[in-house]
């Protein structure tokens, strides 16, 4: 078992486990259920989503899965951070002589994909060697623009809440974020990248965000809501990194969905909408 000693994370190591913390979020799964569903244990999935320890690619894999997410953009992120903890990517700042990194654990079986997440982690090697991947681009890794839902796992949990109960709430804390439908997608004049999502089964949409920068702020809101909108902040490097959601409106069939990005610089606010 291979461990990094206390302290702060890797970039694309602490990216890395902060998206697959959204993606266990999504599936509702506890450590030990997700244990029970995939070929590796609970103390293993907790080193992982704590960054302390590099996932095999195939844990990576099984996660998507599970919250019915596509591969692509984990499997890019995991191919920055294994690029990392094996000393291959240039290190963010000055480091004294050390041992040999040691490798991450070995994957449990062969690995398995589709063919767009291979060429994702092809994509990102290539922009790697010839001199570094910019994070949006690794954000956008697998992402098809296929406004259909991703198939639910069949042992997805229910969710939590439904139409108006789930006001204000997570979408992933109320298990509303399997298979969800993007409804539309916008990218900023700054470069982020919105979606608008709704969820059949909660009768509820949220938006959310990737590629920003610390300040920026999205909000959401439904047409007649009459109602202060719901929003979500950049506060952090790691937020900025990972996909940040708004809390969720209640969106029937026939509502319409609003959000509006503020940058924190360098742009003015950019709004566009959805019908449910």
């Amino acid at each position: 078992m291979t461990r990094t000693p206390p302290g702060p994370l890797p970039p694309e190591r602490a990216r890395l486990a902060s998206a697959l913390r959204e993606l266990k979020a999504d599936t509702g799964l506890s450590l030990a259920a997700l244990a029970a569903k995939t070929t590796f244990s609970k103390s293993s999935w907790e080193r992982y989503l704590n960054g302390r320890t590099l996932p095999p690619r195939q844990a990576v894999q099984e996660l998507c899965r599970l919250a019915g997410e596509p591969e692509g953009r984990c499997l890019a992120l995991w191919e920055l951070a294994e690029s990392e903890w094996r000393g291959r990517a240039a290190p963010t700042t000055p480091t004294t002589p050390a041992e040999p990194p040691t490798p991450p654990e070995a994957d449990t079986r062969p690995a398995a994909g589709g063919r767009g997440a291979v060429l994702a982690v092809l994509a990102s090697v290539c922009a790697v060697a010839a001199g570094g991947l910019s994070v949006a681009l690794v954000l956008l890794a697998g992402q098809s623009g296929d406004p259909r839902p991703s198939p639910p796992s069949p042992s997805a949990p229910a969710p939590r809440c439904r139409g108006a109960t789930c006001e204000g709430k997570s979408p992933m804390q109320m298990r509303c974020g399997a298979a969800p439908l993007t409804l539309a997608s916008h990218r900023t004049s700054t470069g982020a990248h919105l979606e608008l999502r709704y969820s059949e089964k909660c009768e509820a949409g949220w938006a959310r965000m990737w590629s920003t920068r610390i300040g920026d702020r999205l909000e959401l809101n439904r047409s007649g809501g009459g109602r202060r909108p719901h929003a979500a902040e950049i506060t952090d490097d790691i937020a900025a990194q990972s996909y940040v959601y708004t809390p969720m409106t209640e969106a029937r069939p026939g509502t319409t969905v609003r959000a509006c990005f503020r940058p924190v610089t360098g742009g003015s606010r950019e709004c566009f909408d959805a019908r449910v």
